[in-house]
């Protein structure tokens, strides 16, 4: 039996909603990756399952105690349950991995020993960064996202060290493992019963990163291509209040020119914030809700309103022009030039 009282150097959290289906490759990913070791820890969320969830999270634990957690909620949606998981959290590390996604053995174990290295040192790192792979299991096909170009390796570094992102190289919840004080001083503004808070995780807490370290391993696998993912076009569309919900709460967050002060973590901010500017332009376009381009208007006018500097980078920079550029034909060219993206970076 595993000490549940041993130091804990992760923590992963595994926001489940009704994932019966998919939890148990998820959980065995972490566990074979990690050799069963005592110094990680899962903690399952049962976001309000109304499945097979709830008593697969209690068998697990049950299995491994002390490694395997289960923790059990009324439904409050993925940034409730991401949340419920950091403050359960007894790990050095926090890192979110979705019940249907998984985690590359070789990969985790290489980023353990990494993280193993930098307690022993005494080392402080507050955000530890790796790749991600899109995994299209539909159509037999995986395309993996890293950070060679942009981000120095086998080394700690500051954000004043950082190269450009391309557009394909944001750094998403996927790549993303944070120091789990780091996380929690942050406050993660993240609303219940919405989609797409992952932005905000991934978003919210970069300023209080003061060292990073990057290792250049593919170890989150992202499944993606399912009818209905959060992700799809149609869902999207459809869930368009939701885009303009976490986008806003972005908005909020911070007056990048004001409250950023590393020049290159700036830069990145503000251009991660017009994507999603420009995601609600797109598919505002799409969206047969008549609401919609009331909705697009009243949030370019805000973010005029709130900070005139972040809307003028986001309005009239290359982006904001390209999807919102005016008549029918334009919104049409919007359209497409969204479409080859898709196709180009393979997002959806």
């Amino acid at each position: 039996m595993v000490d549940s009282a041993a130091h804990k150097v992760v923590t992963f959290g595994i926001p489940s909603y009704n994932a019966a289906a998919d939890m148990d490759r998820c959980i065995t990913s972490i566990l074979e990756g990690s050799g069963y070791a005592s110094d990680i820890e899962i903690i399952i969320v049962d976001d309000g399952s109304v499945d097979d969830t709830p008593a697969k999270a209690d068998e697990w634990e049950a299995r491994y105690p002390g490694i395997v957690r289960a923790v059990h909620q009324e439904n409050g949606g993925h940034g409730i349950a991401v949340l419920s998981g950091l403050r359960e959290a007894r790990g050095t590390y926090y890192k979110v991995v979705d019940s249907d996604d998984w985690l590359d053995a070789s990969a985790l174990s290489t980023m353990l020993t990494i993280l193993r290295g930098f307690e022993e040192r005494g080392t402080r790192v507050d955000l530890f960064i790796s790749n991600y792979v899109y995994e299209k299991v539909h159509e037999g096909t995986h395309t993996a996202i890293g950070y060679r170009s942009a981000l120095p390796r086998k080394r700690v570094f500051t954000w004043d060290e950082v190269g450009r992102f391309r557009p394909d190289q944001n750094l998403l919840m996927h790549s993303l493992c944070y120091r789990t004080d780091v996380l929690r001083s942050a406050d993660l503004p993240l609303p219940a019963h919405t989609f797409y808070v992952d932005n905000i995780y991934a978003y919210v807490p970069l300023p209080r990163c003061k060292t990073l370290y990057y290792a250049d391993v593919d170890l989150y696998r992202y499944f993606i291509g399912r009818e209905g993912q959060s992700v799809n076009e149609a869902t999207m569309v459809k869930r368009l209040d939701q885009q303009f919900r976490i986008t806003r709460i972005m908005m909020e967050a911070y007056h990048l020119y004001d409250d950023v002060e590393p020049v290159r973590l700036r830069s990145y901010m503000m251009h991660y914030f017009t994507m999603m500017m420009s995601i609600c332009s797109v598919f505002s376009k799409l969206s047969d809700n008549p609401e919609a381009k009331t909705w697009l208007h009243d949030l370019w006018a805000d973010l005029k309103a709130y900070d005139e500097q972040m809307y003028r980078h986001a309005r009239y920079g290359l982006m904001g022009v390209g999807t919102n550029l005016p008549s029918r034909v334009g919104e049409k060219t919007t359209i497409g030039l969204y479409h080859l993206a898709s196709k180009i970076f393979k997002f959806n």
